[in-house]
């Protein structure tokens, strides 16, 4: 899957409107997920190269018939999930505390206090340390 080939579909907009719509349908992992990506594509820190692929993963999201369509209930938004998680997986060093703590506060309005304590939002949250750990070993950095 090419996300650069969706960014033409994202919109703050058609964002907004897909997770208000859809939050409950689409659980939490998908919600803080796309959070995540959209507080990054907001932050001045962000690269540009990481903007582009988050605009494709979010486009993907919004669009509403992509390789599994969102009205299947349950795994219709599997294929949003895998690519939000691609792109949070490509950008890791790009979600810092403030785009954390933004998607965390937005993702209580959506869903409420007691999704914090979630197994897929500590997941999230682990995978992203997980992966810029692995970044910077592998930029010879060895977290120094």
């Amino acid at each position: 899957m090419n996300p650069f080939k969706y960014e033409k579909y994202f919109s703050t907009d058609g964002f907004w409107f897909k997770l208000k719509k859809g939050a409950k349908k689409a659980g939490s992992k998908v919600i803080y997920s796309g959070l995540l990506l959209f507080y990054a594509l907001e932050s001045p820190k962000t690269p540009l190269r990481a903007k582009l692929q988050i605009y494709g993963a979010l486009g993907y999201l919004i669009l509403p018939l992509d390789i599994i369509p969102d009205l299947l209930p349950i795994i219709g938004y599997v294929d949003d999930l895998s690519a939000l998680g691609l792109a949070l997986a490509s950008v890791a060093g790009s979600i810092d505390d403030d785009v954390k703590r933004k998607a965390k506060s937005k993702l209580r309005d959506f869903l409420g206090e007691d999704v914090m304590n979630s197994k897929g939002i500590i997941d999230i949250d682990g995978q992203l340390v997980a992966q810029k750990e692995k970044d910077t070993v592998g930029d010879g950095t060895d977290g120094k």
